[in-house]
């Protein structure tokens, strides 16, 4: 496990880039079909990652909160799951139903979108305003795998609590941290 730090290269403020991804099933996925013109968490996950594996059942949690209030989530996984057959597609539905994960984890095979987003640990978290501009690239919350602490997912509550009063978005944001995305041979992110 590498410990890595999110690049937090996209510009607050900016629109985010679109995509368009399988879930494990074939259905096809946009931002916009998963925004549904809400604000929107984008979540880059994986199946294996201890740091992942540690907040994955509160991000469920907080997802089964948030979304009756009208903010949308999705997890996609970049990683190479012919390196590492635990992030493979037909292992994530599993995940996801016992993280209670009730939003879309799509699989970016070709870590083209991994590569728009700048996303360079799991978990890496974005959120999106209404009209898909970036508010917020930041961590989870301050806890970390091994630690007695629980995760809460505070850093991402206040996010939403905050778009939700239409307040500004807390700051400074701290980055995520987390293992580093598995890429594919030849497809690491040049600096």
């Amino acid at each position: 496990m590498a410990r890595t730090a999110s690049t937090q290269r996209l510009v607050l403020g900016s629109l985010a880039p679109d995509f368009s991804l399988p879930d494990s099933h074939g259905k096809i996925w946009s931002r916009e079909s998963c925004a549904q013109g809400k604000p929107l968490v984008v979540a880059f996950a994986c199946n294996h990652c201890p740091y992942v594996i540690h907040i994955r059942e509160a991000l469920g949690r907080i997802a089964s909160e948030y979304i009756p209030k009208g903010i949308s989530f999705v997890a996609i996984n970049s990683n190479d799951a012919d390196q590492y057959p635990d992030d493979a597609p037909d292992k994530m539905p599993t995940f996801a139903r016992e993280a209670k994960w009730e939003f879309p984890y799509l699989v970016d095979s070709t870590q083209n979108i991994a590569h728009a987003w700048h996303a360079a640990c799991t978990p890496d978290l974005f959120v999106l305003d209404a009209a898909a501009r970036l508010v917020y690239s930041g961590q989870f919350d301050s806890t970390r795998p091994k630690s007695d602490a629980i995760a809460t997912g505070g850093d991402l509550r206040a996010v939403l609590e905050a778009i939700l009063a239409r307040k500004s978005v807390p700051s400074p944001q701290t980055p995520s941290l987390g293992c580093n995305i598995k890429w594919k041979p030849g497809n690491e992110p040049k600096s």
